[in-house]
């Protein structure tokens, strides 16, 4: 077959990791500014305070996860049709219209966090001082609930913009992890650092996005011809709605996992978890922002009726580069994990350096999932994504507990590695099947 037919139109790739690079630039500083508030958190508290910290953040964000409806795999498919025909009024209703569905569900996921938080804390091992904390503290859930502007902002190619948003919440944890260490005000210290964070996550965002609206949409966005989104961009329920549940399904395992492990072993093992999972974020945020660069490019793609052998091609060689550059990772972290450890956490942590390299490995495997979901929600198709990381959850996920009892906290490392495995090899042979009706 000639190349000209199976290639995707020059710039796509360079436009995919140009976007990469300029939001992991910004997760670049934020993972060494996450560091410094690490070290502060893990020495000030101890392994046992620490996973308390752990476990009620955790909990908040796996409600927010399953709760929430974020809107912008809606908003960047469905404003690429209207950007590339210029419909300013119909890019207006769909802003719109994310906005709403998005902070309802933020609404939605605060009630369910405040209400579900005492029963659910004591079973966690919750000492009466986060219980107390943890009806506030739900208003960290906000932090989440701003993908509508980060959607716009990636419909402009404001990559940029996204990078420094990345700064936010790690630098007034940083500070607020300083304050409360030198102040000693302990675990409760710390949780107010971390939902002070969460909200400056929210409302950053959210300017900086109605900012760029307003100036690209002007008076249009304040008042938009009549009309609907949903008569605008037929199917967009159906859309947002296994979209959604494909991202709740994908991302559940690694949100639930440290309650589970809190749950079986206790808030001291969720510490000890936590921070063998420090060094996947090397991997595991790049690939997460893989996905969401690529996703805007393979839309267009589809768009243009490139949807068949350039997408494949598109997909396979982003999937390639992004594990080829896992592999210098993977061994690094190998080599020195017990060192990792010693210095963002300390020696009471040393029990974390087996897990870690177990979990990077996971995070490796994964890498295939991000690009092939991207596909798939490109090609209409998020339901099956959905399908993939559903069953990969449904088997792996509830033999968890049974790992722990059974192995401690490698169990947790078996688990990971099979739900990683089986996930990326479903992804990739339903984004094979989808690319080829197309």
């Amino acid at each position: 077959m000639d190349d000209t037919v199976i290639k995707p139109p020059p710039g796509t790739l360079r436009r995919i990791f140009g976007g990469l690079g300029l939001v992991l630039g910004g997760k670049a500083g934020a993972g060494l500014i996450s560091l410094a508030y690490l070290v502060i958190a893990t020495r000030t508290l101890g392994p046992h305070d620490y996973g308390v910290l752990v476990l009620i953040h955790g909990y908040v964000t796996t409600v927010v996860g399953i709760v929430e409806c974020p809107a912008w795999q809606a908003i960047v498919r469905y404003g690429a049709e209207a950007r590339r025909d210029d419909a300013r009024h119909r890019m207006v209703r769909l802003l719109r219209f994310g906005t709403g569905v998005e902070l309802l569900g933020g609404l939605a996921a605060i009630l369910a966090a405040a209400l579900c938080a005492p029963i659910v804390g004591p079973r966690l091992g919750w000492p009466e001082t986060a219980l107390a904390f943890a009806l506030p503290y739900s208003l960290a859930v906000l932090g989440s609930v701003r993908s509508t502007p980060a959607a716009y902002l990636q419909l402009i190619n404001r990559f940029d913009l996204l990078g420094l948003h990345n700064l936010v919440q790690p630098l007034v944890r940083l500070a607020g992890a300083g304050l409360a260490a030198w102040a000693g005000w302990g675990l409760k210290g710390f949780l107010v650092a971390w939902l002070l964070a969460a909200l400056a996550e929210f409302i950053s965002l959210w300017a900086v996005g109605l900012w760029f609206a307003h100036r690209d949409l002007g008076r249009d966005l304040r008042r938009p011809e009549p009309g609907s989104a949903v008569a605008d961009n037929p199917g967009i329920w159906r859309f947002l709605v296994a979209s959604n549940a494909d991202v709740t399904l994908s991302e559940l395992a690694g949100r639930a996992a440290p309650l589970i492990v809190g749950w079986v072993l206790g808030p001291a093992a969720a510490g000890l978890f936590s921070v063998a999972q420090r060094a996947t974020v090397l991997i595991a945020q790049p690939a997460q922002i893989l996905g969401n660069t690529a996703y805007p490019e393979l839309a267009r793609l589809v768009a243009a009726g490139q949807g068949g052998a350039p997408l494949r091609h598109t997909v396979l060689r982003v999937t390639g580069i992004a594990l080829a550059a896992a592999l210098p990772i993977i061994a690094l972290v190998w080599l020195i994990a017990p060192h990792i450890i010693g210095l963002i956490a300390g020696p009471d942590f040393a029990g974390a350096a087996g897990l870690m390299v177990v979990l990077v490995l996971a995070r490796a495997l994964a890498l295939a999932g991000p690009p092939a979901t991207a596909a798939l929600t490109a090609l209409g198709r998020p339901g099956w994504s959905m399908s993939a990381n559903l069953t990969a959850g449904l088997i792996f996920l509830p033999i968890l507990p049974v790992l722990l009892q059974r192995y401690g906290l490698d169990g947790a490392g078996i688990q990971a590695v099979g739900q990683a495995v089986t996930a990326s090899l479903l992804l990739m042979v339903l984004a094979w099947k989808r690319s080829a009706q197309a």
